[in-house]
């Protein structure tokens, strides 16, 4: 580790704010790297964030809407939810495809960690890649009023450049694909079938 990367804050004490089964909430008194005292406060997230962007045979992708609480408005996303940190997180991406979408897929990529709010909190993101699937039965759970949609890819990009998909997970997600897809055509100098991004 370099000089520049080492931990530059001091902590003075530490008192729990918050606690729930999902967050908990910590205040702390610290040094800031300049010596100043002041506050830090952190929310630390008790599981992973799953987020699975799906691409078809046609280069077609699955959003899903849902009224988000903490924004008070409607969000169109990827499939997305907890995953238990005891659990491996491509059962949980498995686990949350087959939920709100139906889905089950035979091929699997994890494309991306994120941390999703590093200035407040230590939440944790992996996303996947879904592939060769198969449509079963969504068993969305009792907390959700989920609507899916099956839509082509492109259009998926563009409501992210537009400024309609606005969640951070899918936001990232859509556009790691489109480089992946970008970088396929530009390699082989022709369309790409979506089971051969890679």
């Amino acid at each position: 580790m370099n000089e520049e990367e080492k931990n530059p804050w001091k902590i003075l004490n530490e008192k729990k704010i918050y606690d729930n089964p999902w967050i908990s909430v910590t205040e702390f008194d610290v040094l800031n790297p300049n010596g100043g005292k002041g506050i830090y406060g952190k929310v630390h997230f008790k599981g992973l964030a799953i987020g699975i962007i799906v691409l078809d045979d046609e280069l077609n992708t699955y959003l899903v809407g849902q009224y988000r609480f903490p924004l008070n408005q409607y969000s169109w996303e990827i499939p997305e939810g907890g995953g238990d940190l005891n659990v491996p997180p491509i059962e949980s991406a498995k686990r949350e495809l087959l939920e709100e979408t139906g889905l089950i897929a035979t091929e699997w990529k994890q494309i991306l960690t994120m941390h999703l709010s590093n200035s407040v909190s230590d939440e944790l993101a992996i996303i996947f890649l879904a592939q060769q699937l198969e449509q079963r039965s969504p068993i969305p759970e009792e907390t959700e009023k989920l609507i899916t949609k099956k839509i082509p890819f492109e259009e998926a990009y563009k409501m992210v450049e537009d400024g309609e998909i606005t969640d951070a997970m899918s936001v990232a997600a859509i556009q790691k694909v489109k480089l992946m897809l970008l970088s396929k055509v530009s390699k082989d100098g022709k369309s790409e079938r979506p089971e051969e991004v890679s």
